[in-house]
């Protein structure tokens, strides 16, 4: 939406900001982009710029731009429920031993502080350089599902112990 790119730089940003944020896997970006392409989201221009390859950049239609205003606000109103893998393991609950459980819990307390010290850093850093928005925003929605998970893992431990 913020201008032309070619391939590598999509991959690249999806990298650096979307994926923190979302399961987003990037590992091929060419075939979602000629999917676009097909669908008139996309348009392609070739560009050869001296001394490197040909370049593909990507430019967002009209129909494109159309296309992702709705999925962005159709997003706002989705309540699909967050998978959790935790949620199968405990469905599963009673062919486990405890203490294994136990300290898996205890391993993934652990994994869920660090990563939210690095959400706490982040808001701090955000918060610091006045940047708000978006990052901001999904900083915070982030800290909230993880203080919930790391209260969650404690009942559990204490559950089944």
């Amino acid at each position: 939406m913020d201008g032309p790119k070619h391939g590598y730089q999509i991959k690249k940003l999806i990298r650096e900001i979307a994926a923190k944020y979302a399961s987003i896997d990037s590992t091929s970006i060419y075939y979602p982009l000629k999917r676009m392409q097909k669908e008139g989201l996309l348009t392609e221009k070739h560009i050869k710029t001296k001394g490197r390859l040909e370049r593909f950049v990507y430019h967002i239609t009209k129909k494109g731009k159309a296309a992702f205003k709705k999925m962005l606000y159709k997003n706002f109103l989705m309540l699909e429920r967050p998978f959790i893998n935790t949620d199968i393991s405990l469905y599963f609950l009673k062919f486990t031993n405890k203490e294994m459980v136990a300290r898996r819990l205890r391993q993934r307390l652990s994994w869920l502080g660090r990563i939210e010290k690095w959400l706490r850093e982040t808001e701090s850093n955000l918060a610091k350089a006045k940047k708000k928005e978006p990052l901001f925003l999904i900083i915070r929605h982030n800290l909230e599902l993880i203080n919930t998970e790391i209260k969650f893992s404690h009942y559990l431990i204490k559950s089944i112990c």
